[in-house]
């Protein structure tokens, strides 16, 4: 019964969604574009709009929850959203300006990028993210491309992460474990985790779309251990900073 309502509500959404000015395409991303979503999980959409797409047509939907302006959420490639409840369900809805998407798709095809901050992610997003997302996510109205990871982007990815990874450690060890700053040393440890997981996924010819399960992906799970074990003392602090450097180096070297 619940698969069928899950159906049905797919349906229903996609439709609404579809009929919004401008948009040209919906697709589902997220969990449960890939079949890891469990039964609360929220459901990712993303519109694909050409042209002039206003966040007030979101908000005539009807559904609660709040809409934000274009560039709402950084003013880079994630470039604004909502957050709504339809029939009782928890919705995201991420704006797609297809311009930008095809634009970032030619770039990476050529093995160009920029990294972008982003909230809740420590190591920020590449704007490749959008790309990836074409890759990864399910299309439900319209059409859109399937892209392959590109081969430049594959060396420029892997080499840029990686080079800011070694970068972040190399400075946190002076800068922060020789002065037994712990927050800061763990902080480092952490963000250079995840530089290091863009590099190694990049080097596998992976798309990454989000943060959540990069350190899994990447095979850095061991961090956690490293992490668990400091003390505010340099000696500690150094010795964890060079254990996730040697870490790093032997997943990287083997993706």
């Amino acid at each position: 019964m619940q698969a069928h309502d899950d159906k049905a509500f797919l349906a229903h959404v996609t439709q609404r969604l579809a009929t919004l000015p401008q948009v040209q395409a919906v697709a589902l991303g997220g969990s449960r574009a890939v079949g890891t979503h469990g039964p609360d999980s929220d459901w990712d959409f993303a519109v694909y709009y050409r042209g002039a797409f206003s966040p007030q047509d979101v908000r005539d939907l009807g559904w609660p929850g709040e809409a934000s302006e274009i560039g709402g959420w950084g003013g880079g490639v994630f470039n604004g959203g909502a957050w709504l409840e339809a029939d009782g369900r928890r919705i995201d809805v991420h704006y797609r300006d297809l311009d930008d998407v095809e634009h970032q798709f030619a770039e990476a095809r050529e093995g160009r990028f920029h990294v972008e901050r982003l909230l809740f992610h420590l190591a920020g997003i590449p704007s490749y993210i959008v790309v990836a997302e074409l890759a990864i996510n399910q299309v439900l109205h319209g059409t859109l491309p399937k892209p392959d990871f590109p081969e430049a982007l594959r060396q420029a990815a892997s080499e840029r992460w990686w080079g800011e990874a070694r970068l972040t450690l190399d400075y946190a060890r002076t800068a922060h474990a020789a002065q037994g700053r712990l927050a800061e040393s763990a902080g480092a440890i952490a963000t250079a985790g995840c530089q290091a997981a863009h590099a190694i996924l990049a080097a596998r010819g992976t798309w990454v779309s989000n943060e959540k399960t990069l350190l899994e992906r990447a095979g850095l799970r061991e961090l956690d251990r490293i992490i668990s074990g400091l003390t505010p003392s340099p000696q500690v602090l150094t010795a964890a900073i060079d254990e996730a450097t040697r870490v790093f180096e032997q997943a990287f070297a083997t993706s």
